[in-house]
């Protein structure tokens, strides 16, 4: 294994920083074209660069110079252009319009790699998948510091960015979120979407020479669309997807280096990782969060169940009485436990669980009676829907449905529909 002397310290240090600033420029700009479900413009824009690259090397740019920097930008905002020419003049919608753009201006940068192989230095590799490996041997001084030029470009754009969104603000989140909104309050939006995607040429050409053009859609979309999982204000977005991005920056890079292998794909799969674990430990959205919602609704189903069904044991229904899933044993154990159901084999309701199972059972026969009164349907069709909505009526849509039935006090089968304030049990309920 590789010692950790000095140099190769500071060559690590150069990579790592490479690519937390790349990652961080790309999940800024990222997080807009996530909102905007523009995600897949970055993948366009990271292909579409290859022959502006290829013909800025061949006028004398060198890989990694300004020059090639430039060359890839020229070719990024041609890609836009033509996108939007497409859309405009073509007919085409805008997803479409991207990929002919892309695709097109990608294939003619691949015939000139290969048709001017003798004439240009460009690793097709090193163009797919990136070179931050290599960062830290192409440098410029900068106050007697060898910095590396990616790096340098990398913190460049990402300042302009930062100044930009800070400027902009409001007109890129109010177009982001509600662009017919934004248009009706007189906002450019057509400007402001266009800097969008300059802002996006910018990201995606100073993250090339780092991570390539096939990886750089993961730091674009991967870390803002874990982000959007994980918060629900959008500037909070961005501060949580600028962290994703360089923390898996940095894990990346080392488990490249522990394992020897590419550094711009393993960071990608880092971050694939942190997205996939958003998508099981998200707060609302998550996977987990959606099991553990289900399974405690129904839970909660299967106690108020048990409870309205002893209410109606009580009432002198005796087919009621009795569990009859592991499921309703379950839930009568837990509300003996809660003081719901009195122990013992012929256990009825306590003061409180006859109180809450009241309350179901007005929910349930109030929304049949309503049902039945306002709905064209069979008499044997109103318990399903009245059984569901029972476990969702509050007291202030109990008390609507009971002024609209004006006064009503049973339901369509002629059963008692519990009024308010009911008494501990029902006239005929037998004492416990």
């Amino acid at each position: 294994m590789m010692e950790f002397d000095s140099t190769h310290l500071w060559m690590h240090f150069w990579a790592i920083a490479t690519a937390a600033t790349v990652s961080a420029g790309c999940a800024l700009v990222g997080s807009f074209l996530v909102v905007r479900r523009l995600s897949l413009l970055g993948d366009a824009i990271s292909h579409a660069v290859l022959p502006g690259i290829v013909l800025a090397v061949l006028a004398g740019g060198r890989p990694g110079g300004a020059g090639v920097f430039l060359g890839a930008v020229v070719a990024a905002l041609v890609t836009v252009w033509l996108t939007n020419l497409l859309g405009t003049h073509a007919g085409l919608a805008e997803d479409a319009g991207a990929g002919v753009a892309f695709t097109t201006l990608f294939a003619i940068g691949v015939v000139l790699v290969s048709a001017l192989a003798s004439r240009v230095d460009i690793d097709p590799g090193c163009v797919l998948y990136g070179i931050l490996e290599l960062v830290p041997f192409d440098t410029v001084p900068i106050f007697g510091l060898e910095v590396p030029r990616a790096l340098l470009a990398a913190a460049t754009v990402l300042v302009v960015l930062v100044v930009a969104a800070a400027l902009c603000w409001k007109e890129l989140v109010f177009t982001a979120f509600d662009p017919a909104a934004a248009r009706a309050a007189g906002l450019p939006v057509g400007l402001v979407s266009a800097g969008l995607l300059v802002a996006t040429s910018l990201a995606t050409v100073a993250s090339f020479e780092a991570v390539g053009a096939i990886l750089v859609v993961a730091m674009l979309a991967v870390p803002a669309a874990a982000a959007e999982l994980l918060v629900r204000r959008f500037h909070r977005m961005l501060v949580v997807a600028v962290a994703l991005g360089v923390a898996g920056s940095i894990v990346g890079y080392l488990a490249a280096w522990r394992f020897n292998t590419n550094a711009a794909g393993m960071i990608a799969v880092v971050l694939g990782i942190e997205y996939l674990l958003a998508a099981l430990l998200a707060p609302g959205d998550g996977i987990v969060a959606r099991v553990v919602s289900r399974e405690s609704l129904r839970w909660r189903v299967a106690c108020e169940d048990r409870l309205a069904s002893l209410w109606r044991a009580e009432e002198g229904d005796a087919a009621a009485l009795a569990p009859r899933t592991l499921l309703d044993r379950l839930a009568q154990a837990r509300l003996v436990f809660g003081g719901r159901i009195v122990p013992g084999a012929a256990g009825g309701l306590t003061d409180i669980g006859r109180e809450e199972a009241r309350v179901i059972v007005r929910s349930h026969r109030l929304w049949e009676a309503w049902l039945g009164r306002h709905v064209a349907l069979p008499l044997d069709h109103l318990h399903p829907p009245a059984e569901w909505i029972e476990h969702h009526l509050g007291a202030e849509v109990r008390g609507r449905i009971a002024a609209d039935l004006e006064g009503d006090e049973g339901d369509p089968h002629g059963r008692d529909i519990p009024p308010e304030g009911f008494p501990s049990r029902p006239a005929d309920a037998p004492t416990q």
